[in-house]
């Protein structure tokens, strides 16, 4: 079933809209999931809840892409769970380190003054990331939207983690580079 049909479905209040959603993205949403939160009945937690945030937002929303708008739910629903159990366990984590090295380039979202910085730091995201080489576009993807390790990413594209690891530190500088070429200053 394409992602209209299932959109359709929502649309027309169809419980075979979750299962076909699962179905076609069940594999998806446990991937973001488990990639955040290691551990995998949080994470199969947390996929549940995806679906009924989809079924409440669906409608009145009317995404344009159904994937991106259930990956950025389901990872939305999965770093507030990370932050409550690290709260209780004050741990460690890909998660806070992996923001911490983004909030070197991109204002933090709270401090935003307007949509319109909101909007120009999006489409500067944007451009940054269609113009990188694939395989940069993957790691910096890898890391700030999967919160993955940097052994894992090294792992996945078998280079060294210090290769991953510059690599990484170079796509931020010229990502803040970018922004403050549009305006944004952190």
């Amino acid at each position: 079933m394409d992602d209209n049909e299932i959109i359709a479905l929502y649309m027309d209040r169809s419980e075979a809209a979750i299962s076909e959603t699962e179905r076609k993205y069940g594999k998806y949403c446990r991937y973001i999931a488990y990639g955040i939160l290691h551990d995998g009945e949080e994470a199969e937690e947390c996929v549940n809840d995806t679906y009924l945030r989809v079924w409440n937002a669906i409608p009145p929303h009317c995404p344009n892409c159904l994937r991106t708008f259930i990956g950025k739910i389901t990872r939305g629903l999965a770093l507030n769970k990370r932050e409550k159990l690290s709260a209780k366990k004050r741990g460690e984590g890909q998660t806070a380190l992996a923001l911490e090295e983004l909030g070197e380039c991109i204002p933090d979202a709270h401090s935003a003054d307007n949509a319109a910085e909101d909007i120009v730091i999006r489409d500067t995201l944007n451009r940054f990331l269609e113009n990188l080489p694939t395989e940069s576009r993957k790691i910096f993807v890898r890391r700030y939207w999967y919160l993955s390790s940097i052994k894992e990413i090294a792992d996945e594209f078998g280079l060294k983690e210090s290769k991953v690891t510059v690599t990484l530190f170079r796509l931020r500088a010229k990502l803040k580079a970018e922004l403050e070429k549009e305006g944004i200053v952190i």
